[in-house]
C-alpha cells in the first residue's frame, strides 16, 4: 500500500520540501543572502538570485557547498573561505528568524504517508543537509515518527561529503542497520536523487513540488518514481 518494492524495509526521507514546507523558507533566505552579496559586489550589474538558481545549485546541498556552487555558476571564484561562511551564516540567521516567527507545517500528504508507513511497519529515518534538522522536526511535530536522523551537523562532524555524494544516505542506512538495497530514498532535490542513485539504494522516490521540467530532470537523474505528493502512494 506504500508504493514500494517488497524488499524495502526502511525509508530515508529528506526533510525540507519532502516532509515540510521549509524549502520555501530556505529558498527565500538564500535569495536575501545572495542578493545582498551580489548587489554589494557589483552594484550596477548584479543579477538577482532566482528560483532556478536554488534548484540547480543550492537545493539539497550542505550550506557552504551550495554557496560555492552558486558563486562558481556566476563565475565568481575569487571568494575567500570567510566570505563563503559569512554568506551561509547570513542565510541561516534569516532562516532561523523566519522559522521562529512563522513556525512550520508538515505537508498533510506526507503526514498521511508517515502514518501509513508506521502502521505497515516501514521504519523511518530522516537524512537532511540542514543543520536545523532537529528544530524543524520538532516544530512540525514529526520527531515522533523518526527512528534515526542524519543532518548537516553529522555531515560536518563525521567529515562526510554532501549531496550529490551518497555519504549521508549511506550513514542513514547504516544507523538503521540495513544495506542500501533494502532502503528507499525520498527526495525533492536533484542533488538528493543523484546521491541516492550513487549509493545504489533499492528505490528512489522523487517529489516534484516545482512543476515545469523538474519531473523530467528527476527522472533523468535516476528517480524510479516521481510524484507530486506522497499521499499519491497511499492506497485509498
Amino acid at each position: 500500500m506504500l508504493g514500494l518494492p517488497e524488499a524495502i524495509s526502511v525509508a530515508l526521507f529528506d526533510l525540507d520540501g519532502v516532509l515540510t514546507s521549509t524549502a520555501v523558507l530556505h529558498r527565500n533566505a538564500w535569495k536575501q543572502a545572495f542578493d545582498a552579496y551580489l548587489s554589494e559586489r557589483d552594484p550596477k550589474n548584479w543579477v538577482p538570485f532566482t528560483e532556478q538558481d536554488y534548484l540547480d545549485y543550492v537545493d539539497g546541498r550542505p550550506r557552504e557547498d551550495g554557496v560555492r556552487a552558486f558563486l562558481h555558476a556566476r563565475q565568481i571564484d575569487d571568494v575567500d573561505p570567510e566570505t563563503v561562511t559569512a554568506i551561509g551564516s547570513g542565510k541561516n540567521a534569516q532562516f532561523v528568524a523566519t522559522l521562529d516567527a512563522q513556525g512550520v507545517d508538515p505537508y498533510p500528504g506526507s503526514v498521511r504517508y508517515l502514518d501509513a508507513a508506521k502502521e505497515s511497519g516501514l521504519r523511518i529515518a530522516v537524512v537532511t543537509s540542514s543543520k536545523n534538522g532537529a528544530a524543524v522536526l520538532d516544530a512540525a511535530d514529526l520527531t515522533k515518527y523518526v527512528e534515526a536522523r542524519v543532518d548537516g551537523l553529522d555531515i560536518v562532524d563525521r567529515g562526510l561529503r554532501g549531496k550529490p555524494a551518497p555519504d549521508s544516505f549511506l550513514l542513514g542506512a547504516e544507523l538503521m542497520g540495513v544495506t542500501p538495497d533494502n532502503a528507499a530514498v525520498f527526495e525533492d532535490a536533484i542533488s538528493g536523487v543523484e546521491a541516492a542513485v550513487a549509493g545504489k539504494f533499492g528505490y528512489v522516490v522523487a517529489i516534484d513540488r516545482v512543476g515545469g521540467g523538474q519531473a523530467d530532470a528527476m527522472r533523468a537523474a535516476g528517480a524510479d518514481l516521481v510524484v507530486n505528493d506522497l499521499d499519491e502512494l497511499v492506497s485509498a
